[in-house]
């Protein structure tokens, strides 16, 4: 469930001319790849049924220590000694928003950051609504969406077409910028090229497969990813950037290997599982620039 990869090709924004492939978000995604599988961080996940076997795997893959709970009677437990906190309103009921209450409030106490998928979001009003009620209540680290679910947060009628994205990155680019600024969260769109925006740096990730956008689960598995690199990683714009290139790279050596979609999942698994620190250090594919003052 979520979008990841569509095959519309990135138009150009009327942000700065951006540089090549950062050398040192190159580096730093390495060096959090390396953190990771030492530091082997809790990930708790309050997420949907679809995807709660799938994105356990990849968070075991990639060196991190999933654990799925959404009881009320032990949430704020659970995540008081956790890395991160991923919320994934995929399979939502009013008792495990709650339970999403209840664990964002202690994650905030206790200093765990917080990352929301709101998936579907724009589609009903349930979703819409759940969305901005985590988003209200709770400070978010990051919030990762395909385009149309972040439309829906910063627009009143933007609309989805069930969990799948109606509109394309760049639809979507100068709206999560100022959404970004006024929640003061860092905004992360995934499509053909990703975007990620604290509202004032933005940062494009170019790397995946467009086979990635034919199986169900890996945009949800993105935001499980870029949980686990926020566990070991202070800042939000660098980790979320970096978790999409080595999930994207993961993509790309994946589809070298299987060509077809359930041959693929597999092979993505193993990708996390194999991708070494100076192979995303030589695969990551991060551009930089800087909001103009006029787009502020």
């Amino acid at each position: 469930m979520g979008s990841f990869f569509k095959t519309q090709k990135a138009r150009k924004t009327r942000n700065s001319e951006e540089k090549l492939t950062n050398p040192h978000l190159a580096r730093k995604a390495a060096e959090n790849l390396e953190n990771l599988k030492s530091k082997k961080p809790l990930i708790h996940n309050i997420t949907n049924f679809v995807v709660m076997n799938y994105t356990a795997n990849a968070l075991l893959a990639c060196g991190a220590s999933p654990v799925m709970a959404h009881a009320h009677e032990e949430v704020e437990e659970m995540v008081s000694f956790a890395g991160a906190l991923v919320l994934n309103i995929g399979t939502l009921t009013p008792y495990w928003i709650e339970s999403m209450i209840k664990a964002g409030k202690k994650a905030n106490a206790v200093h765990v950051p917080i990352i929301l998928d709101p998936v579907g979001s724009g589609a009903t009003k349930l979703r819409t609504d759940s969305a901005k009620r985590l988003i209200n209540e709770l400070s978010i680290t990051v919030v990762r969406g395909n385009a149309s679910e972040v439309l829906s947060l910063a627009q009143k009628d933007s609309k989805t077409k069930g969990v799948d994205s109606l509109h394309s990155v760049d639809d979507a680019a100068d709206a999560a910028i100022r959404l970004a600024k006024e929640l003061g969260t860092t905004l992360a769109i995934t499509g053909a090229t990703d975007l990620v925006t604290d509202g004032e740096r933005i940062h494009r990730i170019s790397n995946g497969h467009e086979l990635m956008g034919i199986i169900t689960g890996t945009g949800c598995t993105a935001t499980a990813l870029i949980g686990a690199f926020l566990a070991v990683d202070s800042d939000p714009v660098e980790a979320t950037s970096t978790a999409l290139a080595f999930f994207g790279l993961a993509g790309e050596h994946a589809a070298s290997k299987a060509k077809k979609p359930g041959s693929f999942q597999i092979a993505l698994l193993d990708a996390l599982f194999s991708i070494e620190k100076k192979q995303l250090e030589g695969g990551a594919n991060i551009s930089v620039s800087v909001v103009n003052n006029n787009e502020k």
